[in-house]
């Protein structure tokens, strides 16, 4: 009668207590979620005065052929200096060279309106601007704003970078990945030991920016559509075609919306869009197919990081579509000052040519804190490699090593489907000083997979009702 009711007490202790860790999980997998709702309701779109400026008005001429960038430039100008408005680009191509925009201007592009950027570098007057997490003094992004507030893009027309292995893309040299771009070996490069790699040797010896003077004779390519250090800035309808290097880049940046622009461009770094150093950004109803990451989250290279110091966090994606790119939704590597608070929800990815769904990657000469991924109610068609990649060893550029210890906690993935994981449902490669902690894969369903997991210095993941290759899955 005694063991009876010791094995009772027993099976109810066990009962009790995982009823209790039960509801810390559920707690821990909700609270952020709950937090969401705050930072969203901190996320304003930008408001502008009913004025139009139609493009047209200030001699724009939409053939394609005759240059447009002084009549850009004086209506978005007038616009701003009249308390702001739209500058409206009716049906039409127009061939310009870099667009400035100013305070409380929206730059609306009307359907059948297409604005082809020129791919002669000359048209893009050197400003303070940023290339891979490092900032310098370059040619300006196509469509640049320094330090401003309250600006948009929007409509349903047509941002053409006319970037092709012709132009700007042989600029990246040869790629590991085998890709040539239209480059040809002895042609100069950002390899050259002048180019890239010199401004990696100023930023790590801290140069001042104004003095890290580059653009002509050096090969870095522009951002596409780069808000720097603004605030209140949305994207909005457009289409994005060929860019010459990373796309949406808003670095430094406070309040942007990023909402239903599709991008198409397949060329070197083309990644779909890339915060650095930024708070409150809300992605959502976007198409990507790019060249490299869909959607990159940064937040500064190596040492200049780490000086920097503002982490990129309350990052929100949602109902978005990734198609072809190295990793639908990205952090780093670029991420030496943190990111913290990213959601993903709602979203499809699908492409024998996209490399992983969720990927982070850093390693000690990174260091950086990746604190909070929070990814739900994800469809996943077909990844070539995982559905969640997270590497401590990541390696570009040389050695990669050094003294400042990454660390990457709090990853949750709940409620996925998934019809062909590639080679791994989960691969994740920390380190002995600093192990990956805290992975919850909760809800997910593979049907195909080469391999449930490959890990390595990872602590406290938890697998919880989750099917690979048609069986449930244990706690491995």
């Amino acid at each position: 009668m005694k063991a009876k009711w010791t094995l009772l007490i027993g099976a109810l202790v066990l009962t009790s207590c995982k009823t209790e860790q039960n509801a810390v999980l559920s707690k821990q997998m909700k609270e952020p979620w709950e937090n969401l709702k705050q930072i969203e309701q901190a996320i304003k779109e930008p408001f502008f005065r009913k004025a139009n400026y139609n493009v047209i008005a200030f001699g724009a001429v939409a053939d394609g052929k005759t240059y447009c960038t002084q009549n850009f430039k004086r209506a978005i100008e007038t616009c701003s200096k009249e308390g702001g408005g739209k500058v409206i680009v009716p049906k039409g191509k127009y061939l310009t060279g870099a667009i400035h925009l100013e305070d409380n201007v929206n730059l609306h592009l009307e359907e059948g309106a297409e604005i082809l950027f020129s791919t002669n570098p000359e048209d893009y007057p050197i400003v303070h601007t940023s290339f891979e997490g490092l900032e310098l003094m370059n040619y300006s992004p196509l469509i640049y704003a320094y330090k401003k507030t309250n600006i948009a893009v929007t409509g349903k027309g047509i941002l053409n970078g006319q970037a092709n292995e012709t132009n700007w893309w042989p600029w990246k040299g040869s790629t590991s990945e085998g890709h040539i771009y239209g480059f040809v070996e002895g042609q100069p490069s950002q390899k050259d030991k002048g180019n890239l790699p010199a401004l990696m040797d100023m930023a790590e010896k801290d140069v001042p920016i104004e003095k890290r003077v580059f653009g002509k004779g050096h090969y870095l390519r522009p951002n596409f559509f780069e808000p720097f250090g603004c605030t209140n800035v949305m994207i909005q309808g457009v289409k994005i075609v060929d860019a010459p290097f990373w796309i949406l880049h808003p670095i430094k940046c406070t309040n942007v919306i990023v909402d239903g622009v599709n991008i198409q461009s397949h060329g070197p770094n083309n990644d779909g869009c890339d915060p650095e150093y930024s708070k409150n950004v809300l992605i959502k109803n976007c198409t990507f197919n790019t060249g490299d990451d869909c959607i990159a989250i940064k937040a500064g290279r190596d040492d200049e990081g780490r000086r920097v110091g503002i982490m990129s966090e309350n990052i929100i994606v949602r109902n978005c579509h990734m198609i072809d790119g190295h990793g639908g939704v990205v952090i780093g590597s670029e991420m030496s000052a943190g990111v913290k608070n990213v959601f993903v929800e709602d979203c499809t990815m699908d492409s024998p040519n996209l490399d992983r769904a969720i990927r982070l990657k850093t390693n000690s000469k990174r260091g950086g804190v990746v604190d909070g991924v929070y990814v739900r109610n994800i469809k996943v068609g077909k990844v070539k490699e995982a559905v969640l990649h997270i590497t401590m060893h990541y390696s570009v550029y040389g050695n990669q090593t050094g003294n400042f210890i990454p660390q990457i906690r709090n990853v949750f993935l709940e409620n996925f489907t998934v019809k062909d994981a590639g080679d791994y449902a989960i691969f994740a490669d920390g380190l002995e000083k600093s192990k990956i902690d805290n992975i919850i894969f909760k809800n997910i369903k593979i049907d195909k997979v080469k391999q449930a997991f490959k890990l390595k210095d990872v602590s406290n993941l938890q697998v919880i009702d989750t099917y690979i290759n048609n069986e449930k899955v244990a706690q491995p």
